[in-house]
């Protein structure tokens, strides 16, 4: 009996760990927006042009002070040191017939996101 319980609370252990991971680490695994800027295009998975107005962008994007702010693919980055660390690794173009895609920094978290769903599948 007792050997039975003792499984029960083995497997009920290895459930809820499982259970935390696809609800808390699965999420911020797959849709982060950890990015890193590249010296070389040739580097790049994305080729960025900042436009100098709001609405000229594709995505409005919100530069993050800490790793753990990250949400789905929403416009808040966080940029790392180290290319190995990031999803996607952007180059900033000097032209807009250069890029892929047009971004816009904005001051405000809550100003982020996507104006045009056109290109939301290049940071997927």
């Amino acid at each position: 009996m007792e050997k039975s319980c003792n499984s029960k609370k083995i497997l009920i252990s290895y459930l809820m760990k499982i259970l935390v991971f696809f609800l808390v680490l699965f999420p911020i695994i797959c849709f982060s927006q950890k990015i890193f800027s590249v010296e070389y295009a040739s580097q790049a998975d994305i080729k960025v042009y900042v436009v100098g107005y709001k609405s000229q962008a594709d995505l409005n994007v919100f530069k993050l002070d800490y790793v753990s702010q990250i949400k789905k693919n929403e416009g808040l980055w966080y940029f790392v040191d180290y290319p190995s660390q990031a999803e996607k690794k952007i180059y900033f173009v000097d032209h807009p017939s250069q890029s892929d895609l047009k971004i816009y920094f904005v001051d405000y978290k809550s100003q982020s996101g996507w104006n045009s769903n056109s290109k939301k599948h290049l940071l997927y």
